[in-house]
């Protein structure tokens, strides 16, 4: 592995949906989720996070130390008594719980982040079971936000098959069910059913990575290439029908590198891990200059926008701070 990651960094990445649901909100039938006030998209932290472990899992393998701690369809109790395992042995359980020390939950906790990217790039709750404590990743993510109002759009779509279960019984098999098929109506074997989209909708997404929690639990400059790749590539390996044409722009995905400017070599790499401007000040470069073009009242593509070019933001950038594409740092 590389070195620890000593630099803080912000990045900002756009994203666009084609005629799909980037985000469904389970409390709203599944529908995109949508700022109530001003209409405009979100796509949750978490859904973002998820396709990034998905990438790492498929272009790594899931295996250390690019391993993947919180996994479909998995009990995270078994890495996190795994972790115990292979620093020392299971702590002992009394009553109701398993009893260790905080150095011993500690020992844990570093021994699955160097095992796992996600915990060490985004932090895991590790106190579910045998208790591991908690990890604070260097890494955090926002929910992403639509540079405009977007239309939720629930449509209506004809099944030409039914799952009917009105045929039951211990005895029952194929030839029952083919038989309650032949008696039916034609009519009685479609059906109808729905399905939630935006016409179009351009995200943007913004994260934080910290030095000091880089440090902590051993994010790598290695790890950061890693992470710009994933979200470059995280909708790739993830198409379905509901979700569209959804793509990441690297032309539109920034990171900024906060480097110091002090003289004194010690004073400037405190800068650089301190950083040198506010997180939202170069995040206002970057989505300040994104406008629609003359003439365009409804987007429904990314050449509807104009961006800020990169030379454009480096001509605005603080003292000590660098701007970068992330497909530069991801090569």
């Amino acid at each position: 592995m590389s070195e620890t990651l000593t630099n803080r960094y912000e990045f900002i990445f756009l994203f666009d949906c084609v005629n799909g649901n980037p985000n469904g909100d389970p409390d709203a039938g599944n529908a995109p989720r949508i700022d109530p006030q001003d209409l405009r998209g979100l796509v949750s932290d978490v859904a973002i996070k998820r396709r990034i472990r998905n990438f790492v899992s498929l272009a790594y393998g899931n295996k250390e130390p690019y391993g993947i701690f919180v996994e479909h369809s998995t009990n995270l109790n078994t890495k996190i008594a795994l972790s115990h395992e292979k620093t020392g042995g299971m702590p002992p359980f009394k009553g109701k719980k398993w009893e260790t020390s905080p150095k011993k939950s500690k020992e844990a906790a570093r021994w699955l982040a160097s095992q796992c990217f996600d915990v060490r790039t985004f932090g895991a709750v590790l106190s579910t079971g045998p208790n591991a404590g908690q990890v604070r990743g260097p890494v955090q993510v926002t929910f992403a936000r639509s540079v405009d109002p977007v239309l939720p759009l629930d449509l209506a779509i004809t099944r030409v098959a039914v799952a009917d279960n009105s045929v039951k019984g211990a005895k029952v098999g194929s030839e029952d069910f083919l038989k309650w098929q032949e008696e039916q109506p034609e009519d009685e074997l479609r059906t109808i059913g729905r399905k939630s989209l935006i016409p179009y909708g351009l995200y943007v997404g913004k994260g934080f990575i910290s030095a000091f929690l880089a440090r902590e639990w051993g994010f790598t400059e290695d790890d950061l290439k890693v992470l710009c790749k994933a979200i470059l590539n995280m909708f790739e390996h993830d198409r379905s029908s509901s979700k569209g044409l959804m793509t990441v722009h690297p032309e539109y995905a920034f990171l900024f590198k906060h480097v110091g400017t002090d003289s004194n070599p010690e004073q400037r790499r405190s800068q650089a891990m301190l950083g040198c401007a506010p997180a939202h000040k170069l995040f206002e470069l970057v989505e300040s200059r994104i406008r629609r073009k003359d003439g365009v009242s409804v987007p429904r593509s990314i050449s509807d926008y104009a961006f800020p070019s990169l030379d454009d933001i480096r001509s605005q950038l603080p003292p000590g701070v660098e701007v970068h594409l992330m497909r530069d740092f991801a090569s």
